[in-house]
């Protein structure tokens, strides 16, 4: 069996509450055996590492505040943030980054609490997990800021064209690879093939953002094996090697 990694799942999501147990079966039995939880405001932390609790070793959760939960309150919610950055040792920093698709007003916000959690994974040498829509110039310049100073770290759900591969991997960084790829008029088939196979991990963002043949419906980590299986035809490379290499990188990135 090809073993993988879901890098970014929402295991702890409401969508779940009825049959979370029976989901992280099904993963198991397709292979996925490490479901990494990225958090999004203080709301979601207590389900999160309930599901920790749970499934010890399977659901592995990080720590950060989501572009879309940034308020007006952003600066108090990230000082309790950094109570439970002492409290735990959790994998990475995330979900974090800047989101302009939502909410164009709060992009100053957006700014400056995203260079706060990046200046804060170099400090306590964590990866980032950043989410980024319609705002990768914005990203970039941030990230430019702190070349050089050991950042690291993925874009999740990458969906960006070839332009800003290059400088991705450059600075070191990962491609986090999910659902979208499957999708006919995503364009990220033909962007692919530009990206180092050791630079990708796989991931769901379940329950978002499900696969072909399960697009419109539920995601859920299992459905991970759908992106490698894409991912396998899309590169010509075995599925024992997806597999391995990109649990691999998966393990590098968040010292599994």
């Amino acid at each position: 069996m090809v073993n993988l990694v879901d890098t970014h799942c929402h295991i702890y999501s409401d969508k779940f509450h009825l049959d979370r147990n029976t989901v992280i079966e099904n993963a198991g039995l397709q292979g996925v055996h490490k479901i990494l939880m990225p958090n999004v405001d203080l709301e979601s932390i207590d389900a999160m590492l309930d599901a920790e609790s749970k499934y010890p070793g399977i659901c592995i959760p990080m720590m950060g505040l989501h572009p879309c939960s940034v308020k007006e309150d952003y600066k108090n919610v990230w000082e309790t943030m950094l109570i439970w950055f002492q409290k735990k040792n959790f994998i990475g920093v995330g979900e974090i980054g800047i989101d302009l698709y939502w909410d164009k007003t709060t992009l100053e916000w957006q700014q400056d609490i995203f260079r706060t959690q990046v200046l804060h994974s170099i400090e306590i040498q964590k990866p980032v997990a950043m989410h980024t829509r319609n705002a990768m110039p914005e990203v970039m310049a941030i990230l430019r800021e702190f070349k050089g100073q050991g950042i690291r770290g993925v874009f999740h759900c990458f969906s960006e064209g070839y332009e800003f591969i290059p400088e991705i991997v450059e600075m070191g960084f990962y491609f986090g690879i999910g659902g979208v790829l499957t999708y006919k008029n995503s364009g990220l088939s033909e962007v692919i093939p530009q990206i180092p196979l050791d630079r990708i991990i796989l991931e769901t963002d379940a329950p978002y953002l499900a696969p072909v043949p399960f697009r419109g419906k539920r995601n859920e980590p299992a459905y991970v094996w759908q992106v490698a299986k894409t991912l396998a035809e899309i590169t010509g490379v075995k599925m024992e090697e997806i597999g391995a290499q990109t649990s691999l990188n998966a393990a590098r990135l968040f010292s599994l």
